[in-house]
């Protein structure tokens, strides 16, 4: 019993119950369905983890070997995220700093992921074992009782919240089915990405990521719809609530999901082109023109990438999002406005890029260090180029950040279909810096350190009374990960289990690094701030990420910076 009852409460299951009971202990009385939501997700959350652990339910889906499940921190990450930040526009509101129209935004965003969070469980309990099997039960109660039981609270909480900020009944529900929506693309998409990509990711690692998809394209549907609406039915109120956005947010949305969706295009492109290939050749001439269908098909990929960026993606966002000018051409004054600023940032970027990774790559091909130290160097790298933007631009610095990330999309899809000339190029290149933890379908780990940087920084736009908030991810991955690493494989001696690799002094070492990054942060970043009214929040905060470094077996550049954003809005 006492053996089970361990197994049950593992370490980063204890890290997830404190993160969780922090957030929930932070809320105010005015989010409580938000808060009594979260509870319940938590609740089926773990026992959709439980459950399936052991069995066979979901052998189905080809998950990352080596890894958990990962369903609970998966499943509650983004919606705690959400809920922090709520809590944060909470008190902006009590002082008069933002509008009612970003909190309902907001609020908007987090029933939505939560919607996601609530479909991919529901779809971890409905592919348990028989009702005839103890195994799906829970005290003699099929799973799927509690999966009902789950749903129907959700609902509940979900139609309080949006009766409470006086919607019409009609609104509100259709609010409510609007996000259940996000539910049903979420399970559509997490099964198409686990069949696509196997071994790829765990479940809660795909789910992080669906959910965020989804929440992401979610938006930008709902712009267009409400654009389509009010043209033809002439309807006075939006779809659904959305807030105000910048138009650095405008332009990353809109080009981000245009390379997110692609694929799709260049494949239907390529499917066309090789019917009226095939159509207008004979035998012979088919098989003689294969030679050349490498270099076609690369130029081919060129130009369908070009007619999405320059032409379908600004039209799009011109009706969408009321975008009444080229998006790269909003670029191109952006950048000038401040030129020497912002050139000089660009100068410096690439300067740091191009000799980190000649450097890294050359020690790659020569030196027997293991890979996951050289890793750990980039993590630096984000230090040394990210926290001065931060301090000096940081406007700037959420356009970069977009920038960059589109960048990878593209290298990746010319990496994984071996687009000419670059293709080769690119794989031998990423080839030297994969682990067991990237497949041979697709390289992540560039895209996990980008993005645990980013989405921090991008979701602190705004108000922001908390000033190490957009260092969440800089702070956790850059400084804690890497030293954690670095001590503990030099110097670690005490492991936190049998069969992990993590120890306690490498532990202790990334805490202790972050919190003293984190005093000389709040001396550059904001002399103003009063440490000693917020020293205990700022120590849970770097404790309980430490922790869940040492403990999950998720890919934590992607869980991690959330969780420390989470708790450092609080």
């Amino acid at each position: 019993m006492a053996a089970r009852l361990a197994d049950l409460c593992n370490g980063e299951r204890v890290v997830v119950f404190l993160f969780v009971s922090s957030v929930l202990f932070s809320t105010p009385s005015s989010l409580a369905p938000e808060a009594a939501a979260l509870l319940i997700l938590s609740f089926a959350a773990l026992l959709a983890e439980i459950s399936t652990e052991g069995s066979r339910a979901l052998s189905q889906f080809k998950t990352r070997p080596g890894a958990s499940s990962g369903i609970l921190l998966g499943s509650v990450t983004m919606p705690a995220a959400m809920l922090s930040r709520l809590i944060l526009l909470t008190r902006a509101i009590s002082q008069h700093h933002v509008g009612s129209e970003d909190f309902s935004y907001m609020s908007m965003l987090y029933w939505a992921v939560s919607a996601c969070s609530f479909g991919v469980l529901i779809l971890c309990l409905s592919l348990q074992n028989p009702p005839s099997d103890t195994s799906s039960r829970f005290g003699g109660v099929p799973a799927a009782i509690y999966s009902l039981f789950c749903t129907i609270f959700y609902m509940c909480s979900c139609y309080l919240s949006l009766s409470a900020k006086s919607y019409a009944a009609w609104h509100a529900t259709l609010n409510l089915l609007w996000y259940l929506c996000h539910g049903i693309a979420t399970v559509a998409l997490i099964r198409h990405i686990l069949h696509k990509f196997p071994y790829c990711a765990s479940i809660g690692e795909a789910l992080l990521v669906t959910s965020g998809l989804v929440l992401y394209a979610g938006d930008m549907l709902a712009l267009s719809l409400s654009k389509i609406l009010s043209s033809l039915l002439f309807m006075e109120h939006a779809f659904v609530e959305y807030g105000t956005k910048s138009e650095i947010h405008m332009v990353l949305q809109g080009m981000l999901l245009g390379l997110l969706l692609f694929p799709s295009f260049y494949k239907s492109v390529l499917y066309i082109g090789c019917l009226l290939t095939s159509s207008n050749n004979s035998g012979a001439q088919l098989g003689r023109g294969w030679a050349y269908v490498g270099i076609s098909r690369s130029m081919l990929f060129y130009f369908s990438l070009l007619t999405v960026l320059i032409l379908i993606v600004p039209a799009w966002m011109m009706f969408a999002e009321d975008f009444h000018i080229h998006p790269l051409q909003w670029v191109v004054i952006f950048v000038f406005t401040e030129p020497l600023k912002r050139t000089t940032l660009c100068i410096y970027w690439i300067s740091v890029i191009c000799a980190s990774v000649f450097r890294f790559y050359n020690i790659s091909k020569q030196s027997k260090i293991e890979r996951i130290l050289l890793r750990k160097y980039y993590h630096l790298v984000a230090v040394l180029m990210f926290v001065p933007a931060i301090l000096f631009e940081p406007t700037f610095l959420d356009l970069a950040f977009g920038a960059a990330l589109a960048v990878f999309l593209i290298l990746e899809m010319i990496r994984v279909w071996e687009i000419w000339p670059l293709g080769h190029i690119v794989r031998k290149f990423m080839n030297a810096f994969t682990d067991h933890r990237d497949s041979e379908i697709l390289v992540i780990s560039h895209f996990s350190l980008l993005l645990g940087c980013a989405l921090p920084k991008w979701m602190s736009s705004g108000y922001n009374d908390r000033p190490l908030v957009p260092f969440a991810g800089i702070l956790s991955l850059g400084i804690g990960d890497t030293m954690a690493s670095m001590v503990g494989h030099k110097y670690g001696v005490l492991r936190w289990s049998k069969t992990g690799k993590k120890t306690i002094e490498g532990t202790v070492a990334g805490i202790a690094s972050v919190l003293v990054a984190c005093f000389i942060l709040l001396h550059l970043a904001s002399a103003g701030y009063i440490l000693s009214q917020h020293w205990v929040p700022l120590l849970l905060a770097v404790t309980l990420s430490g922790l869940l470094e040492a403990y999950t077996a998720q890919l934590d550049n992607a869980f991690i910076p959330l969780v420390f954003y989470s708790l450092l809005c609080l």
